[in-house]
């Protein structure tokens, strides 16, 4: 059973199956309005390995990733400055509309060479402005919002709580947590909906008057809309936790009267130089980069689990290098025990595994994970079969073969890609190519995104770039 640790109690909370339904995930999306840098990555990576965990389990999961692609401020935790999709129009001559088809595609790209499960739904805020809308007028209706002619502001001291997920305490929140705006309440609130102004892209009437949301409030109706008022497990950056999180926290609990999410997963930086990687600090590397140097998108990922996710850890071009070796070694390992052991049965198959011959690297291997995601611990269960070493030293080829192919559905590093064939569609696959392919044309997004994860289920993975739509067969 996966225990993880859940930043509002400070402790480990264990993951498990709801009585009747799916187990309800929502993991903080990409603000669409540059390509993702690795250290963004590395957070998606996190929700990525819990659901995977998840289905190895056994536990059904409906999963929920957002799209940023309004309200995001350049200065996200003093809540003030430009919008960062105008601002990336702007600079590129084009519309906040095309700048967020055109990232919102390289971001599902990047996913996809990353080998990211598909989401149940990929909301974006700019489809969810009427339920955003809603949420406020609730949450003025019980008193905790007001109007200002600048903005409508959440009201922070009529929810108690504020403060407890992050740690801070109103008393002690000092101007510049805020805008400063001289219209609010408490320099601590944080705005709803922002007065439109001179502003003429992406803004909605509304209530209020015309204008645009505030960042926070888009996920709360966003997940409220898709997950209902009951989220099991909410993931992001550990810089999300405040104030992102903390203003979502009392938003959702202000509007519906208890709490929503049960736990909160943050992961920590991705340093580069020593430094939080960020766009802003200009020391970030995207994904394209480093396969424009020949590097394997793979080996990023498993260089991030070499790590424990609640650890800074230093990217450099050496460490990559290394992992990319070690992806090498173990997938030539993988075709060779492959190539002595004959046809590979399914990988699920129970006559694969037979207790007695596994000798507990399974239990082993679980529990590393099952453990807070100690993914350092669980590859070297992994090193240790690949090398017949230890407990696996009994095991032939074929077992170990097994295994190796069960627990990449877990580290999704495409172990077995040496020792696979073939690469044609499946039977359907194409149909729902050219569906997806008409989708995309009538910018059906939502249809696009449906289909993606239908053709992700028959083992089609669709990667949309700036030059098109590619597929890869597994």
């Amino acid at each position: 059973m996966l225990e993880v640790t859940n930043t509002l109690t400070r402790s480990r909370a264990r993951l498990t199956a709801p009585a009747g339904r799916p187990l309800a995930l929502y993991s903080c999306g990409p603000t669409v309005y540059r390509y993702a840098h690795i250290g963004n990555l590395r957070t998606f990576l996190l929700a990525d390995l819990v659901r995977r965990v998840l289905a190895h389990d056994g536990v059904e999961v409906n999963a929920v990733q957002n799209i940023t692609d309004v309200g995001h401020l350049a200065d996200d935790r003093l809540d003030h400055g430009q919008d960062k999709m105008l601002l990336s129009a702007g600079l590129e001559g084009r519309s906040t509309e095309e700048i967020a088809e055109f990232y919102t595609a390289a971001y599902l790209a990047d996913a996809a060479r990353l080998n990211l499960l598909p989401y149940d739904a990929h909301p974006r805020a700019t489809e969810h402005v009427g339920a955003m809308l809603q949420l406020i007028a609730r949450l003025e209706a019980k008193g905790h919002a007001y109007d200002t002619p600048d903005a409508v502001y959440f009201d922070v001291r009529t929810f108690p709580a504020y403060g407890r997920l992050s740690g801070n305490r109103l008393s002690e929140l000092r101007p510049g947590a805020g805008s400063g705006s001289p219209h609010k309440r408490f320099h601590g609130d944080f705005a709803l909906w922002r007065k439109a102004g001179g502003r003429r892209d992406a803004a909605w009437d509304s209530p209020w008057g015309r204008g645009f949301p505030g960042w926070h409030i888009e996920c709360s109706a966003m997940s409220l809309a898709l997950l209902g008022d009951h989220v099991d497990v909410h993931l992001g950056g550990v810089d999300l936790a405040f104030p992102h999180h903390e203003s979502e926290i009392a938003q959702s609990e202000a509007a519906v009267g208890h709490r929503v999410v049960d736990v909160w997963v943050h992961g920590e930086h991705l340093l580069s130089d020593g430094r939080k990687m960020s766009k802003s600090a200009g020391n970030f590397v995207d994904l394209r980069t480093l396969a424009d140097r020949g590097a394997d998108p793979l080996a990023f990922r498993l260089l991030c689990l070499q790590a424990r996710y609640r650890a800074q850890f230093n990217f450099t071009l050496d460490a990559l290098l290394g992992a990319e070796r070690t992806l090498r070694r173990l997938r030539a390992r993988t075709a060779e025990l492959a190539a002595a052991s004959g046809p590979a049965a399914p990988a699920s198959s129970p006559c694969d595994l037979p207790e007695a011959l596994t000798a507990g690297l399974g239990t082993r291997f679980s529990g590393a994970l099952h453990d807070d995601l100690d993914t350092p611990a669980a590859l070297r269960v992994v090193h240790e079969v690949a090398a017949g070493e230890g407990d696996a030293a009994g095991l032939d080829a074929a077992r170990r073969a097994a295994l190796l192919r069960r627990w990449d559905a877990v580290l999704g590093l495409d172990l077995a890609r040496d020792a696979a064939g073939g690469g044609a569609l499946p039977a359907g696959a194409s149909q729902l190519l050219e569906r997806r392919d008409r989708a995309r044309a009538e910018r059906d997004w939502p249809a696009a995104d449906r289909l993606r994860t239908a053709l992700a289920r028959m083992g089609v993975a669709v990667v949309d770039g700036p030059d098109g739509t590619t597929w890869t067969a597994r």
